[in-house]
């Protein structure tokens, strides 16, 4: 019975999200239609709006919802660069703590399926050293955000350096789409078409990939110093 437990609130929870068609409201039209009042919301109930902000958050990312990136975004145009930042790596890991918890107890193999061929591309990695391989995949967009929050949990992965790894490594990436939110109100003013691909700019993919190849620094050094 409580093995079916997480599996029935699950499952209810996805079930709400499409009969409502809550997930509609995850995209940047949705953003730009509702805007003024959101930032209204903001200003008279500043503290209740940070705690739903949250937990929608959390909710997107437990349930691998689409919809990251506009709430990355959302985060910087209603919070500004500090606050969102720090709202959004924290919702962030939650709930991908949350999904990685999930994966490891009684959703393990149904979960497992929906990572698909990703597990085996990624098992020497995580076998070699999970955390600091873990950590460049939060760096750098290699694959997509749900899949690496999945795998971890198939390849034995400690909890500790799950959560350690990805509240470190999503840092910078939830900076620069944040960053991007604070600017956004100005792209709906001229009446431009905004696309989240459009943020991961040559220069954007670059600093990442640097900042991927320095979390891989340790793992060269330890190998040098063995051989």
């Amino acid at each position: 019975m409580k093995k079916l437990l997480p599996l029935g609130v699950l499952g209810i929870l996805i079930a709400l999200v499409y009969t409502f068609d809550l997930h509609s409201y995850l995209t940047f039209d949705a953003l730009k239609e509702h805007r003024v009042v959101l930032q209204n919301f903001v200003k008279e109930s500043f503290l209740v709006s940070l705690v739903i902000f949250f937990f929608i958050y959390v909710a997107v990312i437990a349930l691998s919802l689409p919809g990251g990136a506009v709430m990355s975004i959302t985060g910087g145009f209603l919070f500004g660069n500090i606050l969102g930042t720090f709202l959004v790596v924290c919702a962030a890991t939650l709930g991908a703590t949350l999904l990685f918890l999930i994966a490891k107890t009684t959703l393990g193999e149904m979960l497992q399926h929906k990572a698909g061929p990703w597990l085996e591309k990624m098992r020497k990695g995580f076998q070699h050293n999970a955390f600091y391989y873990l950590l460049t995949l939060r760096l750098i967009p290699l694959f997509p955000f749900f899949v690496v929050n999945l795998v971890p949990a198939f390849l034995g992965v400690k909890a500790r350096d799950y959560i350690l790894a990805t509240f470190i490594g999503i840092i910078p990436g939830s900076f620069v789409f944040v960053s991007v939110g604070t600017g956004i109100g100005s792209v709906f003013d001229r009446g431009d078409t905004f696309l989240a691909r459009s943020i991961l700019t040559p220069e954007i993919l670059t600093a990442l990939f640097g900042l991927g190849a320095l979390s891989l620094l340790p793992i060269v050094f330890k190998y040098f110093k063995k051989h």
